[in-house]
């Protein structure tokens, strides 16, 4: 397995079948040219199989810790420790870069995500709630 840190957009093109939906092109390239925003792409065989988007975020009291944003591998790949692995990657980018920490949030009831975010180590927290807000796109 060969996970990269993925910079030029046509990676994400090549890639698009790992997101949600197809990549926005504006979208992306503003991600990538944030400089505290990561993108990692695990590859077998030069075959995209798995991705974890992380983002920095700074507060004044607190400093700097790793949102892990999004984690993702493709269907035929699942089971073979691809999502621990890009997992482990975005917590070792998360450390060279000075973040005191790494979060993430997922469905209290998806048992694939709980036990690869255990198997690489994370703890769940007890007591959380998640509040979200949705935005029309005009």
């Amino acid at each position: 397995m060969d996970i990269r840190r993925i910079t030029d957009p046509a990676a994400v093109t090549a890639a698009a079948h790992l997101f949600d939906t197809a990549p926005e092109p504006a979208a992306t390239r503003r991600f990538l040219a944030d400089e505290g925003h990561h993108l990692l792409i695990a590859y077998l065989d030069g075959t995209p199989a798995g991705m974890a988007t992380g983002v920095e975020t700074t507060h004044p009291d607190k400093g700097t810790e790793m949102f892990l944003y999004e984690l993702g591998v493709d269907e035929p790949y699942r089971g073979r420790g691809i999502g621990r692995a890009l997992v482990a990657a975005l917590a070792d980018l998360a450390r060279e870069r000075n973040c005191y920490g790494m979060w993430t949030v997922t469905g209290g009831d998806d048992a694939a995500a709980l036990a690869t975010y255990r198997a690489a180590g994370g703890d769940p927290e007890e007591r959380r709630t998640v509040m979200s807000w949705t935005f029309d796109r005009g």
